[in-house]
């Protein structure tokens, strides 16, 4: 495939961007190489710069599930926009939003809407330490919760793919309330309660990691989570920015059976635009001002656009789920099939639903040391191969691949031929 364009374009933003991108991983490091650059994406397709076509199992790092540009919610968003961008003041569209939230996430009472995951992740995280009264929160070792300054401590996705275990710019008084605990070990977690057994404010969980790649719980963990929250008085709080309406219409927390104090959630919410919520208890979420003392506030929070996106992107969801969640779930299980043919022994291929992860390796892959002993050598050969053949793939080892509903027979058998044709 001819790139021309694409490194033009990047040569170009590294004089005006930080590494030429506007977040990390997109600058394709990890990978050996430079960036493609998009111009449109329809459906299960990206479109680049030099006006090469693939097909996407990014979908934007999790929004797309109905593919790219669905029509019904562009339609939505237009109508939206011209009515105003923003106002700055309370819409019917936000208490919509809301009542959808609380209607399809069992744990949530009440709902903040606010613009990113790192934003309801720190939002959610004072809500705790206000609720309380503690300061210290567990987080676990390869899971990353966005980039505020309390929870860049050995942390996952990009952090992971440049191998910085903490970020400059954090000063160590903020990161000494952060306790590190190792995914899938509970007994990690209840040393940390037993060293500090009235000092934690909460557990902070991805319920199914992601940002190390996809490692899910093994049988028992979260329930040990929330066993361990009750029992020392601290709340458990649920970051599914990822898993949330992907995993199902209650996310993870449905799908495994355990509730959380506390929900984080992003991406699918906001329908592909910029929008988050935090949400969980009456009691804690009565906290927040203006009921309460926690500050947290927010020029676009709730903006009409971004909530019109969303709205539409629940109810349809809602609507056809029943279709949906079992098509691209079996998607996955197909695609995870073909590279377990292809290399054998040689990958795990870790899957939750339709989120999936390849790791070169012989030996399962459960936390974040196993995470680490793969190969990303490998897998950025890997992704090379894929690239040049039309499969877009998450360009880190320490990523997710998402399914949309949009990926069909025709998409998955092309993906399935290039797989099974790589060169051993």
């Amino acid at each position: 495939m001819e790139h021309k364009k694409s490194d033009e374009l990047f040569e170009r933003s590294k004089r005006l961007m930080p590494g030429g991108v506007n977040s990390p991983v997109r600058a394709f490091g990890a990978v050996n190489r430079n960036p493609v650059f998009i111009e449109s994406a329809k459906g299960a397709y990206l479109y680049d710069a030099d006006g090469n076509r693939y097909i996407d199992y990014v979908c934007s790092w999790g929004p797309g599930i109905l593919g790219h540009a669905d029509e019904r919610v562009v339609e939505a968003v237009k109508r939206a926009c011209e009515q105003g961008l923003t106002f700055g003041a309370p819409t019917e569209k936000e208490a919509v939003l809301a009542e959808l939230i609380i209607e399809l996430v069992p744990s949530v009472e009440k709902v903040r809407l606010v613009n990113s995951g790192t934003e309801a992740v720190m939002s959610a995280v004072r809500v705790a330490r206000a609720y309380t009264g503690r300061d210290k929160i567990i987080k676990f070792r390869g899971c990353y919760h966005g980039h505020s300054d309390g929870l860049l401590v050995k942390a996952g996705s990009g952090v992971l793919t440049q191998s910085m275990p903490d970020s400059l710019g954090v000063p160590a008084d903020y990161a000494k309330h952060t306790l590190v605990a190792e995914y899938n070990d509970a007994a990690s977690v209840e040393a940390l309660f037993g060293e500090y057994p009235d000092e934690i404010a909460a557990i902070l969980a991805e319920p199914v990691a992601a940002n190390m790649g996809v490692v899910p719980p093994e049988d028992g963990f979260l329930q040990k989570l929330r066993e361990l929250a009750d029992r020392y008085g601290a709340l458990l709080i649920f970051d599914e920015v990822i898993t949330g309406f992907r995993l199902g219409l209650g996310g993870a927390q449905e799908s495994y059976g355990v509730m959380p104090d506390l929900t984080t959630l992003g991406k699918i919410v906001g329908g592909g635009m910029p929008l988050a919520a935090y949400g969980g208890k009456k009691e804690c979420m009565d906290l927040v001002a203006p009921s309460g003392g926690v500050y947290q506030a927010g020029t676009l929070s709730g903006n009409p656009v971004a909530v019109t996106a969303g709205i539409e992107t629940l109810r349809i969801l809602e609507e056809e789920g029943r279709a949906i969640y079992p098509a691209i779930d079996a998607a996955a299980q197909r695609i995870a099939e073909s590279v377990r043919r292809t290399f054998g022994n040689r990958v795990q291929v870790n899957r939750a639903g339709s989120l999936m992860s390849v790791f070169f390796t012989e030996h399962p892959v459960t936390d974040h040391a196993s995470v680490m002993r793969s190969d990303a050598g490998q897998y950025a050969v890997y992704f090379q191969y894929m690239l040049e053949h039309g499969i877009y793939l998450a360009p880190s080892q320490y990523e997710a691949a998402f399914l949309s509903y949009a990926h069909g027979e025709a998409e998955l058998a092309e993906t399935c031929r290039v797989i099974e044709n790589m060169p051993r």
